[in-house]
C-alpha cells in the first residue's frame, strides 16, 4: 500500500515534467529528453523507462485522454497518513489531480500519468 502511494506521487511528477517540457518552445524533442534521463541522472527509474516506452508509442500522447482512475491504494495510504498525522502533500496532490482529470480536462500531465499506469499495470486508458 505505501509503495503505491509513493508511485502516485512519482507518476504525477513525471507527468508535470512532461507537460512543462511540451509547453517550452525551446524543447523540440520531449521523448528524447526523457530517454536522456535514463542514463546517469537521479530521476532514473523503472517508471521513467515506462514513460519512455509510452512516448515512443505516442510521442505527443495524442491517442489518450487525460483521464486517470485510481485503484484505491493511494487513498488507503493517505488515510493512514491522516490517521497517524503524517503530512503527505505530494500524495494528496496526486490523488486530487486524478479527481480533476475526471472532470473533462485534456491535461498533458494526466495523459502522461494515464500512459504510465497503462505501461506498468495494463490499466485501462481512455483513447481520444
Amino acid at each position: 500500500m505505501f509503495h503505491n502511494g509513493i508511485e502516485y506521487a512519482i507518476m504525477q511528477a513525471y507527468g508535470e515534467g512532461y507537460e512543462l517540457l511540451e509547453a517550452k518552445d525551446l524543447i523540440t524533442d520531449v521523448p528524447a529528453v526523457f530517454a536522456g534521463w535514463q542514463r546517469g541522472t537521479v530521476v532514473r527509474s523503472w517508471l521513467l523507462d515506462l514513460m519512455v516506452l509510452a512516448l515512443n508509442e505516442d510521442p505527443k500522447l495524442d491517442e489518450l485522454e487525460g483521464y486517470v482512475e485510481d485503484s484505491g491504494e493511494g487513498r488507503w495510504t493517505l488515510e493512514e497518513g491522516i490517521e497517524l498525522a503524517v503530512p503527505m502533500p505530494a500524495l494528496s496532490a496526486s490523488i486530487f489531480a486524478r479527481f480533476v482529470s475526471r472532470q473533462g480536462s485534456a491535461s498533458p500531465t494526466m495523459k502522461a500519468v494515464a500512459a504510465l499506469r497503462n505501461q506498468f499495470g495494463g490499466h485501462a486508458v481512455k483513447k481520444s
